[in-house]
């Protein structure tokens, strides 16, 4: 049976730039999308001889906005990807769309082309909240979108939502949230402000612009799980929530450190053992594939000791947790030690055990960044111990 692997494709062009994004996206670069489309597919094909045996049964077209790239083009990458890889019959097709870029027409494109799930921006239900990030729409054209969809027929729609916001008060979120509920999304991702170095947002709040402290923030998130855990959206990780069966494929396969391939400008791969990325330039991307020069920004092989660093890391920000028989048939370590220190977590209402399987619960995952690096140092300490007697053991007798 083939092993499954996921592909994204990163499309760096946006209409405008938002003031929080770090991602790596341009605006105003539409001449450059025929060339970028040229290096894309000369790219896939290069690598899809290296992924027999493998079995693609995601890929997810992220940004930027992939809408904003044209539908033509996303069905001729989907093409080159049926046609290149081996491409699985129920595979996971996700596309990152904003509203101001989709309509019914172009739904119905996609969906041929095989897309069968949308990643909609809508990030709040406030025009003025929208125009305060710079967002190119309104959420009159989020409604628009989400109509244009199911007539569509795409029955798998996610929504992104941001807390956090300036000026966001508990109420205007409240609002957002229900506003969006009543869209009846499959998924929704709903994600904390974070202010980016670099970002116009940055600038602005060294300026002085007061945005929602870290309690506020935590308050908004504590009530969001709540409402849709009721609402029927249980947390799968610790921005996302789906009704059951519509968890995120893709997202899952990075939490759960399974192999993926990225194509384009700052995409990443975890692959053959081997973690790396490519450089974070439009045109150094499309010149290096199409001329033959170095694409490659960073590259490491990936030791099993780090693995179960990254098991931890990322299992950890699941509802789906960690495992201690797993850790150990995995990485051959000692478990007993970070379990007791999730012990300590449970009795602070940070962690919850379930038979032998732990998770973070919503209160955890508030600090789940303060409690993932003290079960990474517990980690480290333990393997140290392990090495030190191997060591003592293989040290010439002086004398």
């Amino acid at each position: 049976m083939a092993e499954k692997l996921g592909l994204y494709v990163h499309i760096p062009f946006c209409r405008s730039k938002c003031d929080y994004c770090d991602f790596y996206s341009l605006a105003g670069k539409e001449g450059r999308m025929d060339d970028y489309q040229k290096a894309l597919l000369a790219h896939m094909k290069e690598t899809a001889p290296l992924t027999r045996g493998w079995q693609v049964d995601t890929v997810y077209f992220g940004g930027g906005t992939p809408s904003f790239y044209g539908e033509k083009r996303l069905r001729e990458v989907l093409k080159t990807v049926d046609k290149r890889f081996d491409l699985a019959k129920d595979a996971e097709i996700t596309v990152e769309c904003n509203p101001d870029s989709v309509d019914k027409k172009v739904f119905q494109a996609l969906r041929r082309a095989g897309v069968n799930r949308i990643s909609l921006g809508v990030q709040s239900a406030h025009d003025c909240e929208l125009n305060c990030l710079h967002r190119p729409h309104t959420f009159q054209q989020a409604q628009r979108a989400v109509a244009a969809a199911r007539e569509a027929k795409i029955k798998n729609i996610s929504l992104d939502l941001i807390y956090g916001l300036p000026g966001q008060t508990m109420d205007s979120w409240k609002a957002t949230v229900e506003h969006a509920l009543s869209l009846i999304p499959q998924h929704l991702s709903c994600y904390g402000l974070k202010v980016e170095e670099g970002t116009p947002l940055a600038r602005r709040a060294a300026e002085g612009e007061i945005l929602p402290d870290d309690d506020q923030q935590a308050d908004l998130y504590l009530w969001t799980v709540g409402r849709l855990e009721r609402a029927g959206y249980p947390q799968y990780e610790i921005s996302n929530f789906a009704k059951p069966g519509y968890e995120s494929r893709h997202n899952l396969r990075y939490w759960l450190t399974r192999p993926y391939i990225g194509f384009g400008p700052g995409a990443h791969s975890d692959f053959g053992g081997r973690r790396y990325s490519f450089v974070r330039d439009l045109d150094r991307y499309i010149d290096g594939v199409l001329k033959g020069g170095e694409i490659i920004d960073s590259e490491e092989l990936i030791p099993q000791r780090e693995r179960g660093g990254e098991y931890l890391m990322l299992r950890l920000r699941t509802a789906q947790g960690i495992e201690e028989w797993e850790y150990r048939r995995e990485f051959f370590m000692n478990f007993d030690p970070i379990e007791q220190k999730l012990e300590e977590y449970e009795r602070q209402g940070w962690a919850e055990r379930h038979d032998r399987r732990w998770n973070l619960t919503a209160k955890g995952f508030l600090v789940s960044n303060q409690l993932i690096g003290e079960l990474l140092s517990i980690q480290e300490e333990a393997t140290l111990e392990k090495t030190l007697p191997r060591l003592k053991q293989g040290r010439p007798e002086e004398g």
